[in-house]
């Protein structure tokens, strides 16, 4: 007759001494207790945990949220479609940029707020891809159009009848997104802010600037004449036209070329940018940073007005050139100068659809930087196709430097499309 011990599992004779059971059973806990005990983490590796969790994608924070509620779930989208205007998608840096909004300006905050909101439902509605919608696909262009339908308004701050054409604007980019989607993906490009810029320039050519409900600025021209009270504003006194203080405005137009992706004007809401960007990926704000410099380089070569310097308007294209190159292609020598060349191209772009454009009043926009990045994207050179990372496959640049990464293939088949 035997039976079973619950303890150790082990089938024993009927007949067994307790004697000898207690040594059975006490050798089997001696073993386990032989085990080393798990060491509890230490206040510093609990930080840098921390800090790990909130970089890249933070993939398990959108895991974690599927199955929240639908108002939690929302609140994520708008976070990433509010990153994804600088192709960022994370959470955390999407609410420093809605920060930095409401530092610069809360109503044009609340317009972009609007935008995404608008856009994001639109999509909803149409029953797009849950998954694009999630991560904020759908939602970018939207605020775009509403941000800029603000800053270029000559009626001020809180002038309501914005909402209206925020809201209609940033409804109808995502009509415009699905549509291009299905053409664009034939070449595996993106749709990227191909909406935002049609859309912003058809509401500000259809409004002009004598409009009695929506009354906008005229945009000028990078290269027209520089006026005398624009000299007399940047160069007051001998002392600020010493090549120091030169230096230290190139630098905050520097910094301002990033913000003024957002509209931002100001240092402090462009620095908070800045800091969304490094959250999600080091080596994409070291890019967004050359790309500026580069955009203000292009500027002083062909003499654009001082305050396209200094306020950032000659850098934000650039940044936004070398970002594209940086966050779909592998990281390497190769794609550093297509990077660089991506820059300066955009910048140069840049200048000229401004000098066009600006004689009927309208602005360049992001034009350059969005058909700089799609042509780069189209190179068929075999020493660069093989660096290149498929759309649904893009990430944070560190991640793509990871070995595992084998986009060969995957290129080889779309250049046969």
């Amino acid at each position: 007759m035997t039976r079973v011990c619950h303890f150790c599992s082990e089938v024993t004779d009927a007949n067994l001494e307790y004697s000898d059971f207690s040594l059975v059973f006490i050798g089997k806990m001696c073993v386990l207790d032989k085990k080393p005990p798990q060491q509890s983490e230490g206040f510093k590796q609990r930080v840098i945990r921390a800090l790990l969790y909130c970089t890249g994608e933070m993939q398990h924070f959108h895991i974690h949220m599927q199955d929240k509620i639908f108002l939690l779930q929302l609140v994520e989208w708008c976070l990433r479609g509010t990153s994804q205007v600088i192709l960022v998608n994370n959470p955390l840096s999407g609410a420093l940029i809605l920060g930095a909004l409401l530092l610069e300006s809360p109503w044009l905050a609340l317009l972009g707020i609007l935008g995404l909101l608008a856009s994001t439902f639109t999509a909803v509605i149409l029953g797009q891809d849950c998954e694009e919608i999630s991560s904020g696909h759908y939602g970018f262009n939207g605020m775009l159009v509403a941000l800029l339908i603000g800053a270029f308004s000559s009626a001020g701050n809180w002038y309501w009848w914005l909402l209206l054409p925020a809201c209609l604007g940033g409804a109808t980019t995502t009509f415009l997104s699905s549509g291009l989607a299905t053409i664009l993906d034939r070449w595996d490009l993106p749709v990227s802010v191909f909406p935002f810029n049609t859309i912003i320039l058809l509401y500000l050519a259809c409004t002009g600037t004598s409009n009695p409900y929506f009354p906008n600025t005229p945009a000028l021209p990078p290269g027209a004449p520089e006026s005398t009270n624009l000299t007399q504003l940047h160069v007051p006194q001998w002392a600020e036209s010493t090549s120091q203080q030169l230096s230290i405005k190139l630098l905050q137009g520097a910094v301002l070329g990033v913000g003024q992706i957002f509209a931002c004007q100001t240092v402090g809401p462009s620095l908070l940018i800045l800091v969304a960007v490094l959250i999600f990926s080091p080596i994409l704000t070291v890019y967004a940073i050359f790309g500026s410099v580069i955009g203000i380089v292009a500027g002083l070569s062909v003499s654009v007005q001082q305050g396209f310097l200094y306020s950032g308007l000659a850098g934000f294209n650039g940044a936004l050139g070398c970002m594209t190159v940086g966050a779909h292609f592998i990281f390497n020598w190769r794609t550093h100068l297509l990077s660089i060349a991506s820059a300066f191209l955009s910048s140069y772009s840049d200048i000229a659809l401004g000098n066009l454009l600006g004689f009927v009043g309208l602005p360049p926009s992001s034009w350059a930087s969005t058909l700089t990045g799609t042509l780069m994207l189209l190179l068929t050179g075999k020493n660069l196709r093989g660096y290149r990372i498929p759309i649904e496959q893009v990430t944070s640049p560190e991640m793509n430097l990871h070995p595992c990464f084998q986009w060969s293939e995957a290129n080889t088949d779309v250049a046969d499309v």
